[in-house]
């Protein structure tokens, strides 16, 4: 599906429907009268199979406890034999409502309390909630910025894992926000660090699906054919990929045989809830049916990330757009045009876009916006506008 035909049937106005990304901009920003490009979700409607399974299943009538068909498991290791070559077994995978949650569930379990977990920074910031907010020792390593691209700083993560005592690391593949997918190689670097220094991995994978401009995903199971999966979780989603956030429904998925032992007692001791019976009918729905709406969705991310970068490029050649390899999210360096402290006020108060601001990253991000690209054509050249607009006045 061509991104002309995507857009005409698959956009989707969101104001008023109790979206957080719309409708919550107040208690988030103090106003509603901005442009949101903020919320990593779509305006874009699931796959029709999508819905149509949905409303097959509401007919049904009865909702009450289900369990996860194997219908589930095929479609889903089905989608990830045929796209990545990732081999899965039913024993290794668990459900979760989502990804935060796995991650909040999965540091509890695997450290103790005042035990240090690493990040990458600038990182998605719940990363961070869930390390300090459940009583672990926050430890940051910052990616190398080499003009908006990105890279592993392996020597910096090995002293601080040695200093800190770093017992798990949380890793993002692909990198939100700055967009980088990591090589078979670096991905490799970081599995073989951590085995050297005995640190757990839990690797995100929910930006899987959402490869840009040619970029190939590899997941860190199939490293080395496997070698390192007794020391690893990944963890990912068909939300990110369908805009399914609200139907919780995530996967956790653990090779280790000890390590999903403890997962279990964990789960069964704390009483946490799986996997959602309507997130997983609009999942099945997706991966068996969803090939043709995910091609349109990427072209028309690719297309908009084309010109935001060619008009930054033309209109604010300071300005740094990362390049974007996968996720939805663009990373922009604003930093050489508008002062810190100065950058909430362009932003929101002259250019009126509600954005993911850089700091909010850690303080790598600081100087930077994270801009929203899964949205129509029409939003994204609106925003690119002001942008561009607003700066430009503040420089003046």
């Amino acid at each position: 599906m061509n991104k002309e035909d995507f857009v005409k049937q698959y956009a989707v106005e969101r104001q008023n429907t109790n979206s957080v990304k719309w409708d919550g901009m107040q208690a988030k920003f103090g106003e509603n009268d901005l442009l949101p490009m903020w919320v990593a979700d779509m305006e874009f409607k699931t796959p029709e199979a999508v819905r149509e399974a949905l409303h097959a299943r509401i007919d049904e009538g009865a909702f009450g406890y289900s369990f996860t068909p194997d219908t589930y498991y095929d479609a889903y290791f089905t989608w990830q034999k045929e796209r990545y070559g990732i081999e899965l077994h039913k024993e290794w995978v668990r459900f979760n409502p989502n990804v935060v949650q796995s991650l909040s569930n999965l540091v509890q379990l695997l450290t103790k309390p005042g035990d240090a977990v690493m990040v990458l920074q600038p990182v998605y910031f719940p990363f961070m909630d869930v390390i300090e907010k459940n009583g672990r020792k926050l430890v940051v390593s910052n990616l190398i910025d080499n003009h908006g691209h990105y890279e592993l700083d392996l020597d910096d993560m090995r002293q601080k894992m040695i200093d800190n005592q770093v017992r798990l690391m949380i890793f993002c593949n692909p990198h939100n926000p700055v967009g980088r997918v990591w090589s078979a190689q670096e991905l490799e670097d970081v599995l073989e660090l951590c085995r050297q220094e005995q640190v757990l991995v839990i690797s995100d994978e929910i930006h899987h699906d959402l490869m840009i401009d040619g970029s190939q995903f590899t997941s860190m199971l199939n490293i080395r054919d496997g070698f390192y999966r007794d020391n690893l979780v990944v963890v990912d989603s068909p939300s990110k990929t369908f805009n399914l956030a609200s139907l919780w429904n995530s996967h956790v998925i653990i090779p280790n045989p000890q390590i999903m032992m403890r997962y279990d007692a964990y789960q069964e001791r704390m009483k946490n809830p799986g996997g959602c019976l309507l997130g997983q009918v609009a999942g099945e729905a997706a991966y068996r049916h969803g090939t043709e709406w995910l091609e349109g969705l990427l072209e028309t991310i690719a297309d908009n990330y084309h010109y935001v970068r060619d008009e930054l490029k033309k209109e604010l050649p300071e300005a740094v757009i990362s390049p974007l390899e996968g996720t939805y999210l663009a990373w922009v360096d604003l930093s050489q045009l508008v002062a810190n402290e100065d950058l909430q006020t362009v932003i929101q108060d002259k250019a009126k876009l509600a954005v993911d601001f850089g700091d909010w990253f850690g303080e790598a991000g600081k100087g930077h916006i994270r801009f929203n690209l899964a949205t129509t054509p029409a939003n994204v050249h609106q925003a690119t506008k002001q942008l561009i607009q607003a700066v430009r006045a503040y420089q003046e």
